[in-house]
């Protein structure tokens, strides 16, 4: 069954039933390519039990290791490689505000994490309540990304350092040269116990068509698929300036 809106032309029904097949086309593949994803053969277990700075539930900072990120009766972790600090050739403002403004621009975090991070924010409870586990480390101390959270007014999203292990490095967080790498990685608890690598954004390392930023996360970015739907649609990658996320 079809629907008109008010006032619309013939010429844009016609535009809008032909587009709806490639919309119901898309989603039929984004769900096939789901699919796969969830039937991936088993990733490699994880080299070693990597212990994360955190900050407790008295405050304090302490210690956790990855398997103690999964709850009770859950298999799925979501850790997504929090940039900062940021990318050292990123020289877009930072905050004005706050436990990082008068820190040097190098050690602040990355404006684009930190949007992603404000919309998850939210989602987190949903996520959790869902049988999943998320949390974001970051590179720099666990006093530091504490602090910037609650400027932020992070309450829900779990935050780790990894300043003091070869996380970041071996699942490809951080490169050789020690700069930050926003990657998306998802691991798995089996049966066994074994934590293993189940799926990561490697779409981040794959050559971007022309004109494209990598949008490897793309489908997890509410800013970007929200204004995908805009007559404007998205800007620049390059044009988040700090009025619309510090």
């Amino acid at each position: 069954m079809g629907v008109n809106f008010p006032n619309e032309s013939p010429e844009y029904r016609r535009a809008r039933e032909r587009l709806l097949q490639r919309e119901s086309a898309l989603r039929r593949e984004m769900e096939a390519v789901a699919a796969e994803i969830r039937a991936l053969p088993p990733g490699g277990p994880v080299p070693e039990d990597y212990e994360f700075d955190h900050i407790d539930a008295d405050g304090v900072p302490a210690k956790v290791r990855l398997s103690q990120l999964f709850r009770p009766g859950t298999d799925a972790l979501i850790l997504y490689h929090y940039m900062f600090p940021r990318y050292r050739s990123d020289d877009r403002p930072g905050p004005s505000s706050g436990p990082m403004a008068e820190r040097p621009l190098e050690e602040g975090p990355c404006p684009s994490c930190t949007a992603l991070l404000d919309n998850w924010e939210g989602a987190v409870p949903h996520v959790e309540g869902l049988g999943a586990n998320i949390a974001a480390v970051a590179k720099a101390p666990i006093e530091q990304v504490a602090a910037f959270a609650a400027h932020r007014g992070w309450r829900n999203l779990k935050l780790l350092s990894a300043a003091n292990n070869n996380f970041k490095r071996d699942y490809h967080g951080e490169d050789e040269d020690g700069q930050q790498v926003p990657i998306l990685t998802v691991f798995h608890k089996g049966s066994d116990g074994v934590v293993r690598l189940s799926w990561a954004s490697e779409l981040l390392f794959f050559p971007p068509e022309p004109g494209q930023d990598p949008r490897h996360v793309g489908t997890v970015e509410p800013i970007w698929t929200l204004l995908d739907f805009t007559p404007g649609g998205r800007p620049n990658v390059y044009e988040q300036i700090e009025r619309h996320y510090y």
